[in-house]
């Protein structure tokens, strides 16, 4: 036998990618203290705390309008199950924090989805979680985006349906604006 046959199986760990997008991120640099393009391993009993207080949080955000704790992240595995997940918890008294279209206050928390996008102020961070196995710890892995996942600050486009469920204005030619019309009329 070889040693690689007796080696005991490699465990995987669960990966949460975090892509991280600001419209100011350039001129600024709030991201300059994080560790892009390269996973860091965390103990399953360590929480990721993001925010400004470097003394506090492991992913320092060098902005004042950022809180000393933004948010923070923990890693658990549901009760009677072997799934893995993570839970959000809000820790600003001052700014929402929005995962996908939830909006959370002051230590409200949520399980984050597989996939979700959190928004806190102009800051938009695109989240994706890669399974493991590993009970003992997990991994992030934080990237940089160049272009915002959302135009309007995570705001939902919030359009009137029309009662017919026919948006008017997308069938429109272009020398036609639309024109207002009495709730009894009809198309």
């Amino acid at each position: 036998m070889t040693s690689y046959e007796e080696a005991e199986t490699e465990e995987t760990v669960t990966c949460l990618h975090m892509t991280f997008y600001h419209p100011c991120q350039e001129d600024k640099m709030m991201f300059r203290c994080l560790n892009f393009c390269k996973r860091e391993q965390l103990r399953v009993d360590e929480t990721a705390k993001f925010g400004r207080d470097s003394s506090i949080c492991r992913y320092n955000l060098i902005d004042s309008r950022v809180s000393r704790i933004q948010f923070s992240l923990q890693f658990y595995r549901k009760l009677n199950s072997s799934e893995f997940c993570f839970e959000i918890k809000n820790m600003s008294k001052k700014t929402k924090l929005i995962v996908d279209r939830t909006e959370l206050g002051y230590l409200n928390k949520t399980d984050l989805p597989w996939k979700c996008i959190i928004c806190f102020g102009d800051y938009q961070i695109l989240t994706e979680m890669q399974e493991g196995e590993s009970m003992d710890y997990f991994e992030t892995y934080l990237r940089l985006a160049q272009m915002p996942f959302l135009q309007e600050r995570c705001l939902p486009s919030l359009q009137p349906v029309p009662e017919t469920g026919i948006f008017p204005s997308l069938f429109l030619s272009q020398d036609e604006s639309p024109k207002e019309m009495d709730e009894n009329e009809s198309y």
